[in-house]
């Protein structure tokens, strides 16, 4: 899974940077433990996952916790605070990618009735930047900001299509593929490469129940000026109202066309 804060510390540490900060370090990799499945942490539980001494880390909550970055709970346990929250808005209405985007995501979603995702790899997940949602209950767990395992949804299989063999074995390197996934997940990573393969030889990824059961989606790749997606859209829809037949026939093409006009954008700006 993702490499531990110690872990990017210590790397960091090692390149030697004479700028770096070591303070200010510390407060980002005890943010960066904060993620979907981990919202709340106790002190002893920060120090042990970032190897941070007891003494350093109270002084880094705290400062943290006085500029509003962490919340202290009435159990003892710290959680992100709402400035962590106006960062992360403030990046997302900063990105050119999500703007020049949002119209062209938006048209599609009202076009077709159904939810369309815009999302970038990160790490050995898939960070969702943009999201526009129909009222379908079965899909409404996701948000912007939220994050899924690349392994099991179609956004997060294509970008990783496009990467090199020995990339994919590091990025999967410690992924666990007996977590909890819908019935028709890999198991493997041997698995999972076979199936990349197929993605990037056809240009799309289909994810048909992987994620969970009753969820299906499509992913086309949008690209900048590189030869590597600066991105991926999908359309995700309901099993009981979507066949695989459609999401390889007019679903997709509709997702394809909208792939056009943001990456024709992104070229453009």
């Amino acid at each position: 899974m993702k490499a531990s804060a110690q872990t990017q510390a210590s790397t960091g540490a090692k390149t030697g940077n004479r700028y770096r900060i070591e303070a200010l370090a510390k407060g980002l990799d005890v943010l960066r433990l904060f993620d979907e499945t981990t919202t709340s942490l106790k002190l002893r539980e920060i120090c042990d996952r970032t190897g941070i001494p007891m003494p350093t880390a109270f002084r880094v909550v705290a400062t943290l916790e006085e500029e509003g970055f962490l919340e202290r709970l009435p159990d003892g346990g710290i959680q992100p605070g709402v400035a962590v929250l106006t960062l992360g808005s403030a990046a997302l209405r900063g990105s050119g990618l999500v703007q020049l985007s949002e119209q062209p995501l938006r048209h599609l979603a009202e076009q077709i009735g159904e939810t369309v995702n815009l999302g970038v790899l990160l790490g050995d997940q898939v960070l969702y930047l943009a999201r526009m949602r129909n009222s379908d209950l079965v899909t409404a767990n996701i948000q912007v900001g939220s994050t899924l395992p690349a392994a099991y949804t179609s956004m997060g299989k294509l970008l990783l299509a496009y990467l090199s063999p020995d990339e994919v074995r590091q990025t999967l390197a410690d992924y666990d593929f007996s977590a909890a996934a819908g019935p028709n997940a890999a198991t493997s990573s041997e698995e999972l490469v076979a199936r990349l393969a197929e993605i990037r030889a056809q240009g799309y990824a289909l994810q048909d129940e992987e994620v969970a059961a009753g969820l299906r989606s499509v992913s086309v790749p949008v690209f900048g000026r590189d030869s590597r997606p600066a991105a991926a859209i999908n359309i995700a829809v309901a099993a009981n109202r979507h066949s695989l037949a459609s999401l390889r026939g007019p679903l997709l093409h509709a997702l394809q066309s909208t792939a056009d006009d943001v990456s024709l954008r992104l070229r453009s700006a």
